[in-house]
């Protein structure tokens, strides 16, 4: 037996969520960065603009009653309107709704399903403490251009781990789980999409 090799079934939700987008997360980072949003201002504003796009995407997700049930500051979490003064500080207008595939029915989709969308919108936060210190070779910060990406107040971790302690308590049943894990490879799909139009 390869004892090196850990079961799914030990995983928690959101290292088996982790483990399921790998790949898909990896080439999103990579192709980002090709891009050089950090560059120039010009750049910047693309990345925004693909930024806006995906929060605009899942912003029925911060309404859903059974999601605040979970996480009572689901509302505070929200970076929509954030994105949309860091476009106004840089004069850009707000793009085009992009192509809504695949599709999302915020609203109405499966709770499991909603989870694996908002898994990839709180990572991605996590993950905003290397761009945001880039942002600064711009002349950009929390209070200019980067309030999107700058970290809660208590800390981006601890943010994290109130959202992924949240995660890993639910009782999820093996559909379940895999409706989870595909909201969370259909949100990185999204914003490949969104890459494809606004940023590549």
């Amino acid at each position: 037996m390869d004892t090196t090799t850990t079961s799914t079934a030990t995983l928690s939700h959101s290292q088996a969520l982790k483990a399921a987008s790998h790949g898909t997360h990896e080439r999103l980072d990579q192709r980002i960065m090709r891009a050089e949003p950090f560059a120039a201002l010009a750049n910047y504003g693309r990345f925004l603009q693909v930024q806006w796009r995906f929060h605009h995407d899942i912003a029925a997700l911060y309404a859903r009653a059974d999601l605040a049930l979970l996480l009572p500051d689901l509302a505070e979490r929200q970076r929509l309107r954030e994105i949309e003064q860091d476009l106004a500080d840089l004069g850009l207008a707000l793009p085009a709704p992009g192509a809504q595939a695949p599709a999302l029915d915020p609203e109405h989709c499966p709770l499991a399903e909603a989870l694996g969308w908002f898994y990839v919108a709180e990572g991605s936060n996590l993950g905003a403490a290397l761009l945001f210190k880039a942002t600064a070779a711009l002349g950009l910060d929390e209070q200019r251009g980067a309030r999107h990406l700058a970290g809660h107040p208590d800390g981006r971790l601890r943010h994290w781990r109130g959202f992924t302690g949240m995660l890993d308590a639910q009782p999820l049943r093996p559909a379940e789980q895999e409706l989870m894990a595909g909201g969370a490879r259909a949100a990185f799909t999204r914003v490949h999409r969104h890459v494809d139009e606004l940023l590549a």
